[in-house]
C-alpha cells in the first residue's frame, strides 16, 4: 500500500529536534485529516491509556495532558530510557492500533509528524499545565474543565 502523503514541510519539524532526558516538553499532534476520532470517549481512553503506559513504565513523568477530539496536548518530562521520537512513536502507534481495532477499519490515525516545545527552565511549569488542560474550555466543549473526561494534571 502506498505511504499517504505527508503535509508540506511536514519533515521541517524534525530538523534541530534535540531529546534531553529530564527536560520537560510541551508536545502536541493532530489526527489525519483532523478527523475527530476523540469525539467518542472510548477511542479518547485509548490515548490515555498509551500515555499512562509510558508515564508507567518511566519512560515520562506526564505533568498534563488533553485528548481533544481531533489532536493531543501533552506536558512531560522525558525519562532517560527513550527519546522524544521514539515515545511518540509509540504512543501514536499503540493507540492507532486501538482506534483501528475498535472501527473495524485500517489506515493513519495521527498526522505523520509532532510539534514539540522544549520548556525553559525559568518558565512557570503550572501555568503551562493549565493552558493546556484549559482547551476544551476555549474550544466550547465544556463549561466547567471537570465536566471534560480526557485529560489530567499532577497539580489536581
Amino acid at each position: 500500500m502506498p505511504r499517504p502523503a505527508q503535509p508540506p514541510h511536514s519533515q521541517d519539524l524534525r530538523k534541530g529536534r534535540v531529546s534531553e532526558p529530564g527536560r520537560i516538553y510541551h508536545v502536541r499532534t493532530s489526527t489525519a485529516s483532523r478527523r475527530r476520532f476523540f469525539s467518542d470517549l472510548y477511542l479518547g481512553r485509548e490515548v490515555v491509556r498509551a500515555l499512562r503506559f509510558q508515564h508507567a513504565t518511566g519512560n515520562v513523568e506526564s505533568l498534563a495532558f488533553v485528548v481533544m477530539p481531533d489532536h493531543l496536548h501533552w506536558l512531560i518530562q522525558l525519562g532517560d530510557g527513550m527519546a522524544l521520537d521514539a515515545l511518540m512513536h509509540a504512543v501514536k502507534g499503540f493507540s492507532a492500533q486501538r482506534v483501528n481495532k475498535c472501527l473495524r477499519r485500517s489506515g493513519p490515525v495521527w498526522q505523520a509528524g509532532y510539534f514539540d516545545r522544549a520548556i525553559r527552565a525559568d518558565e512557570d511549569v503550572p501555568a503551562i499545565a493549565r493552558y493546556i488542560v484549559a482547551n476544551p474550555l476555549r474550544a466550547g466543549l465544556c463549561a466547567h474543565i471537570g465536566d471534560y473526561p480526557l485529560w489530567d494534571a499532577v497539580w489536581v
